[in-house]
């Protein structure tokens, strides 16, 4: 029982880990990624789709991202849906593709990105201290249905934190990863 719960913790907090992990991509380096586009939602055809779904995204360049719709009659839709986000982007459309040039960031622009990136560190730690509650919770219940002696209870409510302290480390650490990818383009 013991270890049930501690795997399931463990999946959990790999989950958080990995929707971290894409938050972060999202965020703007000095860099062209279509990882930057993945979250612009576009209204046609009536309904709210990924923009992944009415067009390819590429990266040709550096400092390049372009969208090209598979409908072309979707072009004012898709650069409307890529100036409302908040990457701060401007499309150029030459009515066959939208070209996105990647200004460089400033120093302020940057700063604010560390901030976002830090405050989605610990939206991820929170996520985490969440699961470490309830894992401990499952523990309590256990030791109260006499499943868990006393100090089996004691030893798994350790094991819970060491392993909430292992994954803590790595949010920081991925955090410092992309804290330093943005302060050095």
């Amino acid at each position: 029982m013991k270890d049930e719960i501690l795997n399931e913790m463990r999946r959990k907090m790999d989950r958080a880990l990995e929707v971290l992990n894409k938050d972060f991509s999202r965020i703007r380096t000095g860099r062209a990624s279509v990882a930057l586009l993945e979250g612009i939602r576009v209204d046609c055809y009536g309904t709210t789709m990924p923009i992944n779904q009415v067009a390819s995204l590429a990266a040709p360049e550096s400092r390049l991202l372009t969208v090209q719709p598979w409908d072309p009659s979707i072009m004012a839709d898709l650069e409307k849906a890529i100036l409302k986000s908040d990457l701060g982007l401007t499309p150029n459309n030459d009515g066959k593709i939208i070209r996105i040039p990647i200004p460089a960031l400033t120093t302020e622009r940057r700063k604010e990105l560390v901030k976002t990136i830090k405050k989605m560190a610990e939206e991820g730690k929170v996520a985490l201290r969440n699961l470490r509650r309830e894992a401990n919770e499952q523990v309590k219940d256990l030791k109260k249905e006499k499943l868990l002696s006393e100090d089996e209870a004691f030893k798994a409510q350790e094991e819970v934190q060491k392993i909430t302290d292992d994954y803590i480390k790595q949010v920081d650490g991925l955090a410092a990863e992309k804290e330093t990818e943005i302060m050095s383009f």
